[in-house]
């Protein structure tokens, strides 16, 4: 595959092998930044996990200090009072079945969605429209709850989930390139940190097994774990 001139630039003296510092690559992808928009910064992590045994499962939540960047749109599924929590929370949409009915229809104009307990029986039916979709609300990311008011802003504040592929990656967005170096390292070591407390007792071995940082057209950084793993120590 044939990159473009910008790209090639940007990735002039950095080699494939080079391991850098958290705080010089976060610099690095900063200042090798080249698209006309304003990119977001995403982390990649390989570990020492086989997700095909439940008990290598590594997923969970986080709310990045800084947030994404990127303002989501969120739909609350709720009733009653619950409905009034959820808009003085700051949601975008509430309601109920008139929401339903357009999901099953093929709407799903929105970035997340919070429903309440007694609204599963209806949203349960829609896993296989909001499933693949990253959309289906589930209690172990708290976007099934009675406190939608914490959940929206939790999402409002840059909450995101991660989950291991079945290849043993986890990739997240941590931001903007626009943001200063200092929210950018913040919102990374928050992201290394959640995942390294999800580590399950069954995974045996080196469990960071690699990592990388890039800007969305940037070039790809490799990282030094040991040092960032250091870092979590302090």
């Amino acid at each position: 595959m044939r990159r473009g001139k910008n790209y090639r630039k940007a990735k002039e003296n950095v080699k494939s092998s080079e391991k850098f510092l958290l705080r010089d690559a976060i610099k690095l992808v900063k200042g090798k930044a080249f698209a006309k928009f304003d990119e977001t910064v995403e982390l990649s992590v390989r570990l020492g996990v086989d997700p095909k045994y439940s008990d290598q499962m590594v997923r969970g939540t986080l709310v990045l200090p800084f947030g994404t960047g990127k303002k989501l749109k969120v739909l609350v599924l709720a009733k009653g009072e619950k409905e009034k929590e959820a808009q003085e929370a700051g949601a975008d949409l509430v309601g109920s079945d008139e929401y339903i009915e357009k999901i099953t229809g093929g709407w799903s104009d929105v970035d997340a969605i919070v429903a309440t307990p007694d609204m599963m029986g209806a949203v349960g039916k829609l896993g296989k429209i909001l499933g693949p979709k990253g959309l289906m609300p589930n209690p172990k990311s708290g976007t099934v709850t009675l406190d939608v008011a914490k959940a929206v802003r939790d999402l409002k504040r840059g909450k995101i989930e991660f989950r291991v592929d079945k290849s043993g990656n986890i990739g997240a967005p941590i931001g903007k390139v626009s943001f200063k170096e200092e929210e950018l390292y913040d919102n990374a070591r928050t992201f290394f940190d959640a995942i390294n407390r999800a580590k399950p007792p069954a995974a045996k071995g080196q469990y960071f097994k690699g990592a990388f940082i890039s800007s969305t057209m940037g070039v790809g950084l490799r990282l030094d774990t040991q040092s960032i793993l250091a870092e979590l120590k302090k």
